[in-house]
C-alpha cells in the first residue's frame, strides 16, 4: 500500500442524536506522519468527531475509511471513572496489553514520567497524568495518535513541556497526530494543518491559511493564534 495512503479518511461524515445534528457533512483525511490540530468553540463537535474516528460513536451518514491494520493510540480528555479507583501507574500502563515491565518503565521514562510506576493514578498531577496517558497510548507503537485536549488544565510551563515532548516523539517515530486543542498559539506553531470545526468544517489548511480565513477570524478574532510563535512581529494585537 502506498505510504501516502490516508490513515483515516472521512467523507461527508455526519453524526446525529435524535433530531439534533452534531456533525454535518465533515470531510478530511489524515496522512501518515502529519500533525493536524482540530479547533473550534465549545459545543462544536470536536469530541464527537474524535469518538467517531476511534469507533465509540456511530456515524449517521457518510463514510469513514481506516487504513487496514491501522494502529491507533488515544488519550481521552478525562479518565473514565473506573480508572480513578486505586491503581498503580504500572498496572494502568499494563492495561494496554504490554506484558514487558521493562518496556513499560522505559516508555514512562521516555514520556517524562520515569519513577512513577508505583504511584497511584489518583495521586498524579495534571501534567503527570497526561504524560502517563501518552505513554500508554504509545505502547502499541501507533501509526496515529488521537489526543483529545491533552493539555487541558495544565499551566503554561507544563503545557509547553508536553508539546515539546510530543514534537520529539513525532520526530523519533514518525507517528501522525490528530489533536483537539484550545491553545491557538501552540496550534499555529505545532501543526502541519488546522481544521476549524463548528458542527461542520468552517475552514482548513496550513496554520497561516486558516489564520487569515474569514470564518476563523469570525470565531476567534483578528489576531488569534498568530505570533509570538510564528514570528509575524508586526501582527500582534493589543488586548484590553
Amino acid at each position: 500500500m502506498p505510504t501516502n495512503t490516508p490513515l483515516i479518511r472521512a467523507e461527508n461524515l455526519s453524526v446525529k442524536t435524535g433530531r439534533r445534528v452534531l456533525l454535518d457533512a465533515v470531510s478530511f483525511a489524515i496522512l501518515p506522519g502529519e500533525a493536524i490540530s482540530l479547533i473550534g468553540p465549545n459545543g462544536a463537535g470536536k469530541t464527537t468527531l474524535i469518538r467517531a474516528l476511534i469507533g465509540t460513536m456511530p456515524i449517521s451518514d457518510g463514510t469513514l475509511f481506516r487504513r487496514p491494520g491501522l494502529r491507533l493510540g488515544y488519550t481521552p480528555q478525562k479518565l473514565p471513572l473506573e480508572q480513578l479507583i486505586p491503581m498503580q501507574v504500572d498496572r494502568f500502563i499494563a492495561l494496554s496489553g504490554e506484558r514487558d515491565k521493562t518496556r513499560r518503565r522505559e516508555m514512562l521514562a521516555r514520556c517524562g514520567a520515569g519513577g512513577l510506576q508505583a504511584a497511584q493514578m489518583m495521586d498524579l498531577s495534571g501534567g503527570e497524568t497526561q504524560r502517563v496517558l501518552l505513554a500508554r497510548a504509545l505502547m502499541r507503537q501507533p501509526d496515529l495518535l488521537i489526543l483529545d485536549e491533552p493539555t487541558q488544565g495544565l499551566d503554561q510551563p507544563a503545557e509547553a513541556r508536553f508539546y515539546q515532548l510530543l514534537g520529539e516523539i513525532r520526530a523519533e517515530t514518525g507517528v501522525a497526530v490528530f489533536m483537539v486543542s484550545h491553545d491557538l498559539h501552540m496550534v499555529m506553531a505545532q501543526s502541519d494543518r488546522v481544521i476549524c470545526l463548528n458542527g461542520h468544517i468552517c475552514c482548513s489548511g496550513t496554520p497561516g491559511m486558516v489564520a487569515r480565513d474569514p470564518s476563523y477570524i469570525e470565531l476567534f478574532g483578528q489576531c488569534a493564534g498568530l505570533a509570538p510563535y510564528r514570528h509575524h512581529h508586526h501582527e500582534h494585537c493589543d488586548h484590553d
